[in-house]
């Protein structure tokens, strides 16, 4: 029985890393600011997260207090920060290159723990990082394929604020159900973002809507869904396995709708980082990122 639950959970897992490969392309499509593409997906997205939380029961009292609510705000905060970096490297660099650069968000999370003396850094787990770091340099050498500097902060940013709003969340008791915090953060963003809206291009009819709604309602409501379900039946070496599905999609569709390859030493780059992450960062006690855009 326990395999048939973990067989159905690497099924889930792989269908939401395969979505995820798929949202630069969708982003792009939709010729909308960055802005725009966010509100969109933090209003159907958190919407749709909150009907999955009614269809599941968990609205039936409120689980928040004043402090998580806050805490809630502040991953939020980071979370929404994080998609707008990343959509916005998608158009300086290449979909390919700014998903693997946002796969060092586990580096980054590590890194953050242990200034926040949240973990302890082991002999194997710096040599992990060195090795990463190397694996970094290798993508984003001078001359390297879609290597813009522009690109490459902004999905480096991406990645740390990702981070960030993982340690956020270590804040927030484990009653909370994940799609809880995920509508009210992205509800949250959706009130932040109201502002700097683009009304002219967004709100006319147009070719955008399909791509904006399947960010909404596929990337956002369904993809977190099935990560939450992928969650409870895979153990966590697992987990961080099957998120190396992501980048590998993102290259392949990349690839194959602009034509977008990354050189010999960047791939041997992406190469590094993926092993570096599992053989120094996949170990008990260090903290887990659950990679989705």
């Amino acid at each position: 029985m326990e395999a048939k639950h973990t067989w159905h959970g690497t099924q889930l897992m792989l269908l939401a890393m395969g979505l995820s490969g798929t949202i630069g392309w969708f982003v792009l499509q939709s010729g909308q600011p960055v802005w725009n593409v966010v509100f969109v997906r933090c209003v159907l997205g958190g919407l749709g997260l909150a009907a999955y939380v009614v269809w599941q029961r968990g609205w039936e009292a409120w689980p928040f207090t004043t402090r998580t609510l806050l805490w809630c705000v502040l991953g939020g905060l980071a979370l929404v920060g994080n998609w707008l970096l990343l959509f916005a490297a998608y158009r300086y660099s290449s979909i390919g290159m700014a998903t693997v650069l946002y796969h060092t968000q586990p580096f980054w999370l590590l890194l953050l723990a242990r200034a926040c003396g949240l973990a302890q850094l082991t002999a194997r787990k710096w040599l992990a990082l060195l090795l990463a770091f190397g694996g970094l340099l290798l993508i984003v050498q001078p001359g390297g394929q879609y290597a813009s500097l522009t690109g490459i902060v902004l999905a480096l940013g991406a990645a740390v604020l990702y981070a960030v709003a993982m340690l956020v969340s270590k804040q927030l008791p484990p009653a909370l159900h994940p799609a809880q915090i995920a509508s009210v953060q992205t509800l949250t963003g959706a009130l932040l973002l109201w502002p700097l809206l683009d009304g002219g291009r967004l709100w006319l009819p147009g070719a955008h809507w399909p791509y904006l709604l399947v960010l909404g309602l596929i990337h956002t409501t369904l993809m977190y869904s099935l990560l939450y379900a992928a969650f409870r039946t895979l153990p966590t070496h697992l987990i961080g396995l099957l998120s190396f599905v992501y980048p590998v999609v993102a290259l392949l569709v990349d690839y194959l709708a602009y034509g977008h390859a990354l050189g010999g030493l960047q791939l041997l780059g992406v190469g590094v980082i993926v092993a570096a992450n599992l053989w120094g960062l996949r170990t008990p006690g260090v903290p887990t990122v659950k990679a989705a855009a």
